[in-house]
Order: C-alpha cells, then sequence, then structure tokens
C-alpha cells in the first residue's frame, strides 16, 4: 500500500480555511484515491515490501435502478399478435319527420342506416436480448465466501435488470419522440403543433427569442395559461387534435401531460415562487422528462428539448424547443411486454448462458389526440 505524507497541504489547507492565505492552488492526487483496474507494484506491505495486500472490504455496486420517464405500458397477451382497434364515426342529423306530417303520407320505420365503422390494426414487434454468461467454481477463487459469490452474482442480475430497464425506457421515448415527429411533421395550423413563443409574440407584439424565453416570466405565464387551456378543449369532442381528423375527446382519466423539467423547473422558480396566488399561474398535475431524445454532451437546453426523426411518411423532422406534450393515454404506448430468460449449461467449460429476452410492440394511433408545445424563433425550426 502507498502511504503518502500529507502534513504540509494539511497546513496549507487549515491557513485558507481560517483565512490566512488567499486560495490557492491544491494538488489533491497525493489525498484521493481514484481507484485502478489491476494492483500494481506498490500494492505490497510497508515493512518486507513483498506480502501482498489482502483485500478488507469488497463494495458490490448493485443499485437498483427504476427508471424515469412517463408510462405507457399497456397490457399483454399470451396468443395471438395483432392489435385491431375498432372505431365508429358519428352518425349525421337528419330531418324530423314528427313535426312535417301529411295526409296520406306514409312512413316506414323499417329503412336500414348502417353505421360508418372503421378499423386500425396495429402488427408490429420489436425485440433484443441481452447475453450474460456464469461460472461457479472458477469465480470461487476471487472471493473469501459464499456470502461474496452470492453479492457478486447478485450484482450481475442487477446489471442485466438495469440495462433492460435503460433500453425499455428509450424504447418509450422514442414511442413518444415518433409520435411528437408525427404531429410535427403533419401540423398546418398550429394548433396540434403550438408554437407558444411566437402565439406570445403575436398576442403581446413583443419580439422575445427562444433563447430567453424559459427566463422571462410573462411568457411563462402565457404559456401556463395555453396549456391549461388545451385541457378542456381536448376533453371536448373534436376533429383539430389528431393528424387523421377524426372526432375524437380526451377525459381527464385518458389524459396524459409530460414537460421537460428545464421548463417546469423555469416556472416554478421565475413565476410561482413570487406569486402570492400561485394555483392560479401553477402548471398543471404532469410528468416530466430530463431530455427527449438525449443530454447531449452538455445538458443545453438546445439539446434536451430537440426531437430529430424520421417518420413513417420518409419525412425528416428536426425540432428545437420542444417544452411539453399532451395526449390521449390511447395515442402512443408499449403493448404485449415479454421478458424472459433461457439457461444453457456448458458442461465443458463448466460455466451458464443465460440468454434474457424481450418482445413488444410499439405504436402511434394519428386517430387520437396529440398536442406538442414548444417553442422557435419562427414556427418550425
Amino acid at each position: 500500500m502507498k502511504v503518502n505524507q500529507i502534513y504540509d497541504i494539511m497546513n496549507n489547507v487549515t491557513s485558507e480555511i481560517l483565512g490566512k492565505t488567499g486560495v490557492v492552488e491544491e494538488d489533491l492526487s497525493n489525498i484521493v484515491d481514484v481507484g485502478t483496474e489491476l494492483f500494481d507494484n506498490t500494492s505490497v506491505d510497508n515493512y518486507v515490501k513483498t506480502l501482498v495486500n489482502r483485500i478488507a472490504k469488497v463494495i458490490f455496486v448493485s443499485r437498483p435502478y427504476s427508471g424515469k420517464v412517463p408510462s405507457i405500458l399497456m397490457d399483454s397477451w399470451d396468443y395471438g399478435a395483432v392489435v385491431q382497434k375498432v372505431t365508429a364515426d358519428l352518425p349525421d342529423a337528419v330531418e324530423n319527420k314528427s313535426w312535417e306530417l301529411e295526409d296520406g303520407t306514409e312512413y316506414s320505420p323499417n329503412i336500414f342506416y348502417k353505421p360508418t365503422v372503421s378499423n386500425k390494426f396495429f402488427n408490429n414487434k420489436v425485440t433484443f436480448e441481452i447475453d450474460m454468461s456464469f461460472t461457479e467454481r472458477q469465480v470461487k477463487e476471487s472471493f473469501a465466501s459464499a456470502s461474496e459469490v452470492n453479492s457478486f452474482i447478485s450484482m450481475l442480475y442487477n446489471a442485466v435488470d438495469k440495462s433492460f430497464t435503460v433500453k425499455v425506457d428509450s424504447l418509450i421515448m422514442r414511442t413518444l419522440n415518433n409520435m411528437i415527429a408525427e404531429t410535427i411533421n403533419a401540423d398546418t395550423t398550429g394548433i396540434k403543433a403550438v408554437n407558444l413563443l411566437d402565439g406570445y409574440n403575436n398576442q403581446f407584439g413583443a419580439s422575445l427569442k427562444a433563447a430567453a424565453a424559459m427566463t422571462d416570466k410573462e411568457f411563462i405565464r402565457y404559456a401556463s395559461m395555453q396549456m391549461a387551456l388545451y385541457i378542456d378543449r381536448l376533453g371536448t369532442l373534436s376533429t383539430l387534435f389528431n393528424i387523421g381528423g377524426k372526432d375524437r375527446f380526451t377525459s381527464g382519466d385518458m389524459l396524459r401531460i409530460v414537460m421537460l423539467s428545464d421548463f417546469k423547473a423555469a416556472a416554478n422558480s421565475y413565476l410561482q415562487s413570487d406569486t402570492f396566488h400561485n394555483e392560479y399561474v401553477a402548471l398543471p398535475n404532469c410528468e416530466t422528462v430530463p431530455y427527449w431524445q438525449g443530454s447531449g454532451v452538455d445538458y443545453s437546453f438546445n439539446s434536451v428539448s430537440k426531437v430529430m426523426a424520421t417518420t413513417a411518411s420518409g419525412a425528416t423532422v428536426e425540432q428545437t424547443g420542444i417544452i411539453g406534450i399532451m395526449f390521449d393515454r390511447e395515442s402512443c404506448g408499449v403493448t404485449n411486454l415479454d421478458r424472459r430468460v433461457t439457461t444453457n449449461y456448458n458442461p465443458k467449460g463448466e460455466f451458464y448462458n443465460n440468454f434474457y429476452k424481450m418482445d413488444c410492440g410499439s405504436f402511434n394511433d394519428l386517430n387520437e389526440n396529440f398536442v406538442v408545445f414548444y417553442v422557435a424563433d419562427s414556427a418550425k425550426a
């Protein structure tokens, strides 16, 4: 073990914290151990210099990870593959003959009126697997007890679980991101893909830029108001809020709201913190995400608020400034999540191969309500 004398550093640190000297550059490499992958020639005793240091404590990094994405997981089934969604269109009103009776006129009740019903089928599936080998005899030589071996194996299982969680979370976010891209690409009215900054500048004759919008109290207040209005609008039967132009409404129990945490935190800090009746300006209850597609290398707003994807029609959509979405629970989802593991023992090598597999279906229904809120200096940029 390498032992460093640090009395001189500690004396300097003491002078700094007592205010006797200014802040100076400190070499902390002799204080803090950042670890090594393997033992080196310093990992011996300080007596005869040849005895290898013993491991006194083993820490297994095995922290469970539950993920942090909106929940759009749906039910599962054992047989069949296709999801069929059946809808009925609203019938038109016709003339009420009860109030226009004429002598000698026949009023037949025996006419057949066929309802207008449509089907939509979802028949795609995605799958992947994670493979990992486990040994029993070979691993024992590295640990001092059965308890340590079990902890090591548990850590490997936990690593597989976390990997699955990250990958399923990514699939969920891609399902939402694709619907965001489809909505932005299809919208020509600005009512399904809502540029809140454009609306704010037009209504108040302002010239606010997207770069400053997240710290502008007046804009955040306006954005909060618009989002609150959309909750009521989506709850009313309309054809305006879905790409397919179908008559749809989204009741409160079926409404999902997801906001970018940058916008939610800005609203809490710049708007609600200095408002006496903050319940009047509070954002609606929602889930938050730290980013839509990725954090980039710096967690900048342009990175976390961006979606860049190719739609089913082949259109490329690249949009920054996305701060929130509202959607019907049935507009997108991940269904029939089937996770399982198969095991094979190799007698020659004396190890087990575990094959962790997952299948599921990911869908977007363009006939259901879905609204995107974003900020941009121009309509779609």
